[in-house]
């Protein structure tokens, strides 16, 4: 199955924005905090969810180890020419989603959301895509596991 991934990653290369992030992820995980060139020194960053939870702000300022949370992300996804979203579970306990702004190959703005279920709609003007429904598309929902158990505050975010 392995090789399946790899040939059809070979057949249609990634999107330049989405391989940006994913190193990101890839050197945190291996705790390597050399990360500058993938983010830019002034990062504008937002953050919604419990105050204890700023995990990716503690771990890119160095003020929390990489073993302190370990961000796993179980799916990246280029929402448009500038956006990737990362979203990640840890059991029922723990739901999250980075959504990440790049400008010429660098990360420019960063919002974290904890324990959210969040929508992601354009609506910048330009034409407007149309689902079979003949409502406006969605450029990406989120999908926590485990929803039947508990309930999630719903969030729109606006690109």
């Amino acid at each position: 199955m392995e090789s399946n991934k790899a040939n059809s990653a070979a057949a249609s290369p990634e999107n330049p924005k989405v391989s940006t992030v994913r190193r990101l992820y890839e050197a945190l995980a291996a705790g390597n905090r050399r990360i500058s060139d993938l983010i830019a020194s002034d990062l504008e960053w937002w953050f919604h969810g419990p105050q204890n939870c700023h995990y990716m702000m503690k771990t890119l300022t160095g003020k929390s180890s990489p073993s302190d949370f370990k961000f796993e992300p179980r799916s990246i996804d280029g929402v448009d020419e500038d956006c990737v979203i990362v979203e990640g579970w840890e059991g029922d306990q723990v739901y999250w989603v980075h959504v990440w702004t790049l400008k010429n190959g660098v990360i420019t703005q960063f919002r974290e959301y904890f324990n959210t279920w969040l929508t992601v709609k354009d609506l910048r003007r330009r034409p407007v895509v149309k689902c079979t429904s003949g409502a406006a598309s969605t450029l990406w929902q989120s999908h926590p596991q485990d929803l039947a158990k508990r309930s999630l505050p719903e969030l729109m975010l606006a690109i």
